[in-house]
């Protein structure tokens, strides 16, 4: 089974230790980290993935919805909070779920089923991505055929996604975490938050930057291991 990485952005101790023993009883989530502000979580997931944060909303220093407006790539997102009164904003900014303290490990597992759902429909079948040299992509409500062998890097660009390839430019309303499993893993590799590579567009790089068809994409601290192997 698939686990799910997830992280706690909590400030009271008591709240947090009920979300940790609650995800300790799921076998398909694993805590990665909690932390008390935002401000410490944004700094760790600029070279962290994850699929899930817990949220609370009265945070000191960067309050939950503000800190949901920063993030790039938006992970499955469930509020945890006492305060109901901020229900509709957070759907509108596509919370998996709303959930008002106290609440019950039943009501939890509702929700994070909700999560789990999801990630079961955007996970195709391995042997099916090795097999086929090319995805389909949605660009402006048409499916766009798309080449592995043309494209030479994708980028992040907030809830989109910019794919550069050999031809033209394409933008997909995606996240990178969608597309990368979308691609075979022997032919690209994530180098950055933000951007993913095609390993045989590769034309030099240092631990700072790979150099891709002429374009210079950076490399994220999280992911130097990746071009220290190549």
């Amino acid at each position: 089974m698939s686990e799910i990485k997830c992280i706690i952005i909590e400030d009271e101790p008591l709240a947090t230790k009920v979300l940790s023993d609650y995800i300790a009883q799921v076998p398909f989530l694993k805590l990665e980290k909690s932390f008390k502000d935002a401000i410490l979580a944004t700094e760790w997931l600029l070279t962290n993935d994850i699929e899930l944060i817990f949220l609370d909303i009265h945070l000191p220093k960067l309050k939950g919805m503000a800190f949901l407006k920063t993030l790039t790539n938006q992970p499955a997102v469930i509020i945890t909070t006492a305060y109901h009164q901020y229900a509709v904003q957070g759907f509108d900014m596509n919370v998996t779920d709303y959930l008002l303290k106290p609440f019950e490990f039943d009501r939890f597992l509702i929700a994070v089923s909700k999560v789990k759902a999801t990630t079961n429909k955007k996970l195709p079948a391995v042997e099916n991505r090795e097999a086929k040299d090319y995805l389909f992509l949605t660009v402006q409500k048409k499916k766009v055929k798309v080449s592995f062998a043309e494209i030479i890097y994708i980028e992040s660009q907030r809830e989109y996604i910019k794919i550069c390839t050999t031809k033209k430019e394409y933008i997909s309303k995606m996240s990178t975490n969608e597309i990368e499993s979308l691609l075979p893993n022997h032919l690209f590799k994530r180098i950055h938050r933000s951007f993913i590579i095609s390993m045989s567009k590769i034309e030099s790089y240092t631990a700072e930057t790979v150099e891709v068809n002429g374009v210079p994409i950076p490399v994220g601290r999280g992911y130097r291991e990746i071009i220290e192997n190549l």
